[in-house]
């Protein structure tokens, strides 16, 4: 700051170059010694003679004004003057930088780095080592000491640190302090309050000065959606806010066509002062089974998303009525226990005709103590059920009557009956009611406690057979089967040997009755899933989040015991969604009971915030002006001296205006660009245009272009295509929709997009758009150091399963008939992997393969190498050796033409009406 302007200077000792102001003064004003006079009798012929060009013997006052502006301009400019400057305390000695790195801070991640590079700067300024410590890294006992580097060494490695997507407690930070040498601290704060802020405060304290950054923004969560009277609840917290605020929380999840949208959204309103907010979203089931997760726009954070699991999911059940009559003794009904554990978590449908309840598209369908089925009946059953279906059966006194499945498996049954039940008095009594017996490992049951007071007290008894032990789920204390089942194709028949209602056990008045049919994923209660339930259960991370909210694959990751699953989001555990079997339980980042409280800091830390928006650089106008002036010292030095008529002079002035102007209106350049850009993307919107990212090498990109070049020349001479000139992309910015086929050449140093460039490239992806993934080390899968960086950057982008190209893949003959896709190498190419159901019908010659495009093609035979071609129409690299060589060249081309009709016309060449072609080119 200078005399208490709001004016500050990057390089301050520049300034001292105006001293010397005055001594250029006194030189220009310098007079020249006087001339020696000699008289010369031959200048009388002189004397009427007139000297037009008359020269000055002294630099008039406003021109030497006006190059002492010029210099004080330039001197002032490289000084790097800068209006509302931040205002830093300066120090001596080392500096750490503790940033809270958790979820809270992710929504304004860029900006937090930009305070980081600030207080580097000053450091640098300032000859202070530096050390930064990311509050996840020493929350743990046994955190690693800080490196103490330069603030240029830090600035380098800034683009690798990164928040994570859970929360956690100071915890072990305050022995990591204690262990410390002594430095001043410059906390950067999420300023949500978190158990041992104070505790770690005072040893940073003990250590040095202590000054907190700390954005004025709230922070923003969604607790888990939960179910309430057949709606979806959503409550969302803030930190920080007293104003009213309005946030639109949004349901994500496929299309009926796969293509991942927004499929339901409603405003979640702040009252003026109240930390939460509640939204009711009522959907019909349809709708609501296909959300899979929850978000609050223009949150980018994993705090700002909840993901859905089985516990939202409203399971269509089926329930065959029959003659079973409503009227009389309700508690008797056999319908009346599976109504009450599955209508608050189930959509359940009732008919007394089989062939209705299975138009419904159940996924479960229950038989309540139903004896037999007519043909057609039965038939149409075992069909659904062999198409994936689950057929839950319960016995009785109607079944045990009966002789279905006496002496031969029926095909609805998973084992044999004997003849008669098995009752407490009878002449197989026990004597007594059975307990149950402790669930095996193998079970779906295992771990579930078996309360004392569940009794078995009559059953229908199993026919013994070599597969009896390995279809029984649950047996009673003496061994007797009480549950099994069996595969039916696809699907499943589930055969409880006791009665639905209270009449044969009390079963049906447990909570074990209800648990027991969540384990067969039948009914899943919505809310807290309880630890008991999980108990001797492992699942599998199916999909994890990233700090800034960003769903995608977990990669390889240990299975988890189930009950560490409701300890919370944290390193071991982070948040996304685990699987066991066909269940599904999410790992949000905030759990039900979630609080967010803004931080209470004591009375002498006082909180702050620059904002860089509000520093403005006064530079590039000093410089102008020095420029400017400069051409004025010039053009008033010609008149002077008499070189610059007066034409000439208004020519120059004209000249001078028109480069102002042009210099004033350097700020509004990114308005015409902006001009220019629209004008580049409509007349990509308006024909066919090949583009490539750009990598940030040079060459690299230079060859893709000229590749992308020689692949449209040849698409304009061989195919209907006549492609628009090539263009490179930047992907954090430029527009990517109107492109439909984006070739990424990819190095061991490509860089990481970030996570807008991510997000972006996933609506790219969803929304049809195509990338060819070019490794160029001749193959795609092994340990080279572009490949591995080719997984790094393709994770996010939570691409498809992959597999080689198969042999009847429509890439193969999307207009040439090819076996092989070669560039200047040859190697393997890796296409969405088939549908595990896909085969190849009669008379066809092709599977039918994936019912859309491939969203990506990845290889690393250097396609663009083999297309590319010079200005004047030559190949840019050889391909192979001689004859070879030029057919590989051509096969590449022919690869590269397949290619864009594939991404242009889709499946087209799968239909049926091509097949008869097709099997004459093949010689079949």
């Amino acid at each position: 700051m200078i005399l208490g302007l709001p004016i500050a200077f990057t390089t301050p000792w520049l300034l001292a170059g105006l001293v010397a102001l005055p001594v250029l003064w006194w030189l220009l004003r310098a007079i020249p010694p006087a001339p020696l006079r000699q008289r010369f009798p031959a200048v009388t012929l002189l004397l009427d003679l007139e000297d037009r060009d008359a020269e000055s013997d002294r630099t008039p006052w406003w021109l030497l004004l006006l190059r002492l502006l010029a210099v004080a301009a330039l001197i002032l400019g490289f000084a790097g003057p800068v209006l509302n400057p931040e205002q830093r305390q300066t120090g001596r000695g080392p500096l750490l930088i503790f940033v809270d790195a958790q979820w809270t801070a992710a929504s304004d991640w860029p900006q937090r780095m930009g305070a980081i590079e600030d207080q580097l700067d000053a450091a640098a300024q300032a000859g202070r080592t530096v050390a930064i410590a990311l509050s996840h890294e020493v929350t743990e006992a046994g955190a690693d000491a800080p490196q103490w580097q330069s603030a240029g060494d830090w600035r380098a490695r800034l683009s690798g640190l990164s928040p994570v997507a859970w929360d956690a407690p100071y915890g072990a930070a305050s022995a990591w302090v204690a262990a410390l040498q002594d430095a001043d601290t410059i906390w950067i704060s999420d300023g949500v309050a978190r158990t041992g802020r104070l505790d770690l405060l005072a040893e940073f304290e003990a250590k040095g000065r202590v000054d907190v950054l700390q954005p004025t923004t709230p922070r923003f969560g969604l607790l888990p959606a939960r179910a309430e009277d057949g709606a979806l609840v959503l409550e969302a917290l803030r930190s920080g806010e007293t104003t009213g605020a309005d946030l639109v929380v949004q349901g994500i999840g496929p299309d009926p066509s796969g293509v991942e949208r927004v499929l339901a959204s409603s405003v979640l309103s702040f009252a003026a002062g109240a930390a939460r907010a509640e939204v009711q979203m009522p959907l019909p089931p349809e709708l609501r089974n296909r959300i899979t997760r929850f978000q609050l726009e223009d949150q980018r954070a994993a705090g700002a998303v909840t993901l859905a699991d089985d516990s939202l999911r409203r399971r269509r059940v089926a329930l065959l009525t029959g003659t079973q009559s409503r009227e009389g003794l309700e508690l008797l009904s056999p319908l009346h226990y599976l109504r009450e554990a599955l209508v608050p978590s189930a959509e359940v449908i009732e008919d007394a005709a089989i062939d209705t309840l299975i138009e419904a598209g159940p996924e479960v369908l229950i038989l309540p103590d139903v004896p037999s089925l007519v043909e057609p009946d039965q038939r149409a059953l075992a069909e659904w059920v062999a198409q994936g279906g689950l057929l839950l059966r319960f016995a009785g006194p109607r079944l045990a009557a009966a002789d279905t499945g006496r002496g031969v498996e029926d095909i609805l049954l998973p084992v044999r009956l004997r003849s008669g039940g098995r009752v407490v008095g009878g002449a197989m009594s026990w004597g007594a009611p059975r307990a149950l017996a402790p669930f095996p490992e193998t079970s779906p049951f295992f771990g579930l406690r078996v309360p004392d007071d569940v009794l078995v007290r009559a059953q229908i008894l199993a026919e013994p057979s070599p597969n009896l032990a390995d279809r029984t789920l649950a047996s009673l204390a003496d061994g007797t089967p009480l549950v099994t089942r069996k595969a039916l194709g696809q699907g499943q028949v589930v055969l409880f040997h006791v009665s639905a209602n209270a009449e044969w056990s009390s079963l049906a008045l447990s909570g074990l009755f209800v648990q027991m049919l969540e384990r067969l994923a039948i009914s899943t209660r919505p809310g807290q899933v309880e630890a008991q339930t999980l108990e001797g259960t492992q699942w599998v991370a199916e999909r994890v989040l990233d700090p800034f909210g960003q769903l995608g694959p977990a990669g390889a990751q240990a299975g988890v015991d189930g009950p560490r699953l409701l300890d919370g989001a944290r390193a071991e555990v982070p948040p996304g969604l685990y699987a066991d079997g066909d269940r599904r339980l999410a790992v949000n980042t905030l759990g039900p009971d979630a609080q967010m409280t803004p931080a209470n800091w004591p009375a002498r830390i006082a909180p702050r915030w620059e904002d860089r928006s509000a520093a403005r650089s006064f530079a590039p106008y000093l410089l102008a002006a020095a420029l400017i002036l400069g051409m004025l010292d010039i053009l008033a030095s010609l008149w002077i001296s008499g070189r610059l008529r007066r034409r000439a002079v208004a020519t120059g002035l004209r000249v001078s205006a028109l480069v102002v102007t042009a210099l004033l209106a350097l700020p509004n350049q990114g308005v015409s660009q902006d001009a220019d850009t629209h004008e580049a993307v409509i007349g990509a919107a308006s024909t066919v245009t090949l583009a490539h990212v750009l990598s940030g090498d040079p060459a690299t990109d230079e060859i893709a272009k000229a590749g992308l070049m020689g692949l449209s020349d040849q698409l304009f001479s061989r195919t209907s295509v006549e492609p628009a000139p090539p263009v490179g992309l930047d992907i954090e910015r430029d527009e990517l929709s109107v492109y439909p086929f984006l070739y990424w050449p990819i190095g061991d140093t490509t860089r990481q997009p970030s996570p807008a460039a991510y997000a972006r490239l996933k609506t790219y992806l969803a929304a049809g758009g195509f990338i060819l993934f070019d490794t160029r080390d001749a193959g795609f899968g092994g340990e080279s150091a572009a490949a591995r960086r080719l997984r790094t950057i393709a994770l996010p982008l939570g691409l498809p399963p992959l597999e080689q190209v198969p042999h009847d893949h429509v890439l193969t003959r999307a207009f040439y008939l090819l076996e092989e896709f070669p560039g200047r190498a040859r190697g393997p190419a890796w296409v969405e992997a088939a549908p595990p159901n896909a085969e190849r019908a009669e008379g066809m010659p092709f599977r039918n393969l994936n019912d859309g495009v491939s969203p990506v093609i990845i290889g690393g035979n250097d396609w663009a190498g083999a297309w590319a071609i010079r200005a004047d129409g030559a190949p840019m690299f050889p391909v192979g050796r001689g004859q070879a060589g030029e057919r590989q060249r051509e096969m590449a081309v022919r690869f590269g033409v397949n290619l864009v009709m594939h991404v242009l016309t889709g499946n087209y060449k799968s239909d049926q009406v091509h097949v008869p072609a097709l099997l004459e080119r093949l010689g079949e």
